[in-house]
């Protein structure tokens, strides 16, 4: 296993944040380098609250999260953000575009903002996405924000990634319709309508409330709540801040120790699926040919790309 520079652990522990950069970089890229870096950053337990927001585009998630960033600034907190962007799947590149709309934190040493491409990871979240957020929880920092695309399965993936969801939906487009269509109702934990300013805030608030309402709970159940926000002028943030810290509450200590669990497992079943795969890419187009004449099913196909299992 290659070790880090030496020094690179030191200033990485002291909270120097070029060092977490580079380590960030390391660990995106899969490289051995990051291994002790991660073990250092994993041995500290639980200490940030990973925080998940999805919604669908144009809900205002991004500007969501820089109201966020300044009102948990504002209480005092320090501040991480990783969102991520989808990859093109013919160029394979990505816009990393939210340090744009997050630039009035770029001088503010509490706030570390990172984009990630998701690499064509299936459900949106790319495999490296754990190990980066587990290098800025063991970075120091009290809340960790990922952002999603928020389009199909990465919805649902960053569940399974992050302590509390947090949806953001709009009175207009139907989104709170479309909610319990997809099934996202499921996975969130707190729910906020943004763009509380236009017609019909109250109705979808109205609509999201019932929704959860009609479904099986008892009294241990958790119900998402649902709050109003205005997040290009900063209401309601602190209600949303309240509301996820009251679910954390909820889960107590057993619950988030389960959460971290699935995680972990979220994670090595990413780089399973990553793994296998660059197998597949690697085989070639003669496997693939071989399927499309006729010579060879596509089970046995599979069956050849892993190993005969």
């Amino acid at each position: 296993m290659t070790a880090p520079a030496p020094d690179l652990a030191a200033r990485y522990q002291a909270g120097d944040l070029r060092a977490l950069a580079r380590a960030v970089t390391l660990a995106e890229a899969g490289l051995p380098a990051a291994r002790p870096l991660l073990k250092i950053a994993r041995s500290g337990g639980i200490r940030s609250v990973v925080l998940g927001i999805t919604g669908s585009p144009g809900s205002g998630k991004s500007t969501l999260t820089d109201a966020l960033i300044a009102e948990l600034r504002a209480q005092g907190k320090r501040v991480a953000v990783l969102a991520v962007d989808p990859s093109s799947p013919y160029s394979g590149g990505a816009i990393l575009g939210d340090r744009i709309r997050m630039l009035r934190h770029h001088a503010d040493s509490g706030v570390f903002v990172r984009s990630l491409a998701s690499r064509g990871a299936l459900g949106g979240l790319s495999a490296r996405t754990m190990a980066v957020l587990a290098l800025l929880e063991g970075g120091g920092f009290d809340w960790i924000i990922l952002e999603t695309v928020g389009v199909g399965q990465s919805e649902v993936d960053v569940a399974a990634a992050c302590d509390h969801t947090l949806l953001v939906v709009t009175p207009a487009g139907g989104d709170g319709v479309q909610a319990f269509k997809a099934g996202i109702m499921e996975i969130a934990d707190v729910i906020a309508v943004n763009k509380a300013d236009l017609p019909g805030s109250s109705r979808t608030v109205r609509e999201l409330t019932s929704a959860q309402a009609l479904g099986w709970h008892d009294e241990h159940t958790w119900l998402a709540p649902v709050r109003k926000t205005i997040a290009s002028q900063g209401e309601g943030v602190g209600s949303v801040i309240e509301a996820v810290l009251k679910h954390r509450a909820h889960l107590g200590e057993a619950g988030l120790q389960e959460r971290r669990r699935l995680r972990a497992e979220f994670e090595v079943r990413s780089l399973v699926q990553e793994r296998l795969l660059r197998r597949a890419r690697d085989a070639g187009g003669d496997l693939y040919a071989r399927v499309a004449k006729g010579e060879l099913d596509a089970e046995a196909a599979a069956d050849e790309l892993l190993g005969g299992s």
